[in-house]
């Protein structure tokens, strides 16, 4: 009796493997063509594009999502945020970006990220790759992440920002600044809704957080009377900082409370 046994060939497997990415290759071509083709045959109109990023972030609903705020180094990082970038590179237009998860190691811990921002118009790019460990820190120490869906928010967290640099590299400056300025001045206007409502709107706020009165008071070391609109606008943005989860509330009101002695002004 025979004992040969005859193995499966792996030829037709390859074979297969080899067309199926022969023909997403040729569609990913065909793709970038049809867009840049489209973006060349529609330009963009620069002054329609200037007047929709004017009356949309002079809207609270985007100007409450432009900064961002957090401490580092014993100072204060600020800046914009990829909310704002994104919506400027949507009004924009012929702009594409993203990120791309290259290669994850989970036996090593890291992932290689690829963060990307074109403007299909001008065929300008803007192209960051780097290393993710699959860690955070708390409390100025590293922690291991183990689970698949915090490793995933992880790595997206980091190219978000990633891609708000690239963003901004393909747009002009002019653009991101002016609307940095209206969305400032958003905040500290209110949209027209009156001073006092607001911060009874940011109180409220910040106690689903579990911040009180008193710690907004020790931050800005005054009383809620003596509160301006400026002073909304940067808790509208540390608010923002705290529910997005890139600082936490230890980290954006002191540990020690001040009494309303030390404060001073009226209650």
């Amino acid at each position: 009796m025979s004992t040969d046994i005859t193995l499966p060939t792996e030829r037709g497997t390859i074979q297969r493997a080899s067309q199926a990415t022969a023909v997403e290759q040729a569609r990913a071509v065909a793709e970038v063509q049809a867009a840049v083709t489209v973006a060349q045959q529609i330009p963009r109109d620069i002054g329609r594009a200037e007047a929709e990023m004017r009356d949309s972030c002079g809207r609270l609903a985007v100007a409450n999502k432009a900064f961002y705020s957090m401490p580092r180094a014993g100072g204060r990082v600020e800046g914009f945020t990829v909310h704002l970038m994104r919506e400027l590179a949507r009004i924009w237009g012929n702009v594409d970006y993203g990120v791309r998860e290259m290669r994850r190691d989970d036996l090593d811990g890291y992932s290689e990220i690829q963060a990307f921002a074109w403007d299909q118009q001008t065929n300008v790019r803007s192209t960051r790759s780097f290393i993710v460990p699959h860690a955070r820190m708390v409390k100025k120490e590293r922690a291991a992440l183990t689970d698949l869906g915090d490793i995933y928010l992880n790595n997206q967290n980091v190219g978000a920002r990633a891609v708000r640099e690239c963003i901004a590299t393909i747009l002009p400056t002019w653009f991101t600044e002016t609307a940095q300025d209206v969305a400032r001045h958003t905040l500290r206007d209110g949209e027209g809704v009156p001073l006092k409502d607001r911060i009874a709107k940011m109180v409220g706020a910040f106690a689903g957080l579990n911040v009180t009165q008193a710690m907004i008071e020790a931050r800005l070391e005054r009383k809620r009377s003596a509160w301006t609109a400026g002073d909304v606008a940067d808790l509208t943005v540390v608010y923002g900082s705290i529910d997005r989860r890139e600082i936490t509330v230890e980290d954006a009101f002191p540990v020690t409370p001040i009494t309303p002695g030390e404060i001073g002004g009226e209650g």
